[in-house]
């Protein structure tokens, strides 16, 4: 089963994802990001981002951060930290939609993944729901069970 697989490759308690995030100032999100999207590519035999795409990404963030320090360029430093978002809102929207694909091919089911969670939590909510995905496997048995 592709979703147990994707859950145990992926090994990350979101509240622990979060944690980290905090704790190392976002610098575990583009790690995560970087070991992480080659193993849901490899199990969901697709691309979600090409690997230059975090490459840059981790680039954006350490830009952003030194000239956020540097006042003259503060606000190229906001710049880059808003772009680096918006590659992490694309990477969790191909992942979504990777996701959703993967469950109604291999399981029948039409799984839904809120789309204003994955735009505000990207990789948070990714997360989430890799590790929901054998627990809603299970509830729609059940449910197409008793119908």
């Amino acid at each position: 089963m592709k979703a147990n697989i994707l859950k145990s490759k992926v090994r990350t308690n979101t509240f622990s994802l979060v944690l980290l995030s905090l704790l190392t100032l976002g610098i575990y999100n583009a790690m995560w990001l970087f070991k992480n999207n080659s193993v849901i590519e490899d199990i969901l035999e697709d691309k979600v981002l090409d690997h230059k795409f975090i490459i840059v990404l981790a680039a954006l963030m350490g830009w952003s951060s030194f000239l956020s320090a540097e006042t003259d360029f503060a606000t190229v430093g906001a710049l880059l930290s808003m772009l680096s978002g918006v590659v992490y809102i694309i990477w969790a929207f191909k992942a979504k939609r990777l996701i959703q694909n993967m469950m109604l091919n291999d399981y029948k089911i039409d799984y839904s993944m809120n789309s204003i969670y994955t735009f505000f939590f990207n990789i948070y909510y990714i997360n989430y729901c890799i590790n929901e995905l054998e627990e809603d496997i299970k509830k729609s048995k059940v449910l197409s069970d008793k119908s």
